[in-house]
């Protein structure tokens, strides 16, 4: 198992945090996930240039995973431990193109 990094980590920019994040081993908190939709709104309300080489259905995609993880995060609270894989999976989805 990948030990928690304390996060923030000196010289780990938003990505690199993200993917470790996203690692099958790494153990997915509330905090984690909170802060993870957060950069990927960040990013798309500064309109990153990545987005803008994605396609509208990618576009979609990204957006429903995005929904998808949020509605896990309000339904299920702190207890998504049975579904942390499901969560990475959206996450990863939703990051398309950002990372």
């Amino acid at each position: 198992m990948i030990p928690r990094p304390q996060m923030p980590k000196p010289g780990w920019n938003a990505s690199e945090r993200l993917q470790v994040m996203l690692q099958p081993a790494y153990m997915l908190c509330r905090n984690d996930v909170v802060w993870a939709l957060e950069f990927i709104r960040k990013k798309i309300a500064e309109q990153d240039p990545a987005l803008q080489s994605l396609s509208q259905p990618r576009l979609l995609k990204n957006f429903e995973s995005f929904a998808e993880v949020s509605m896990m995060l309000i339904h299920r609270g702190s207890g998504f431990d049975q579904e942390a894989d499901r969560i990475k999976s959206c996450l990863k989805e939703a990051a398309h193109g950002l990372i």
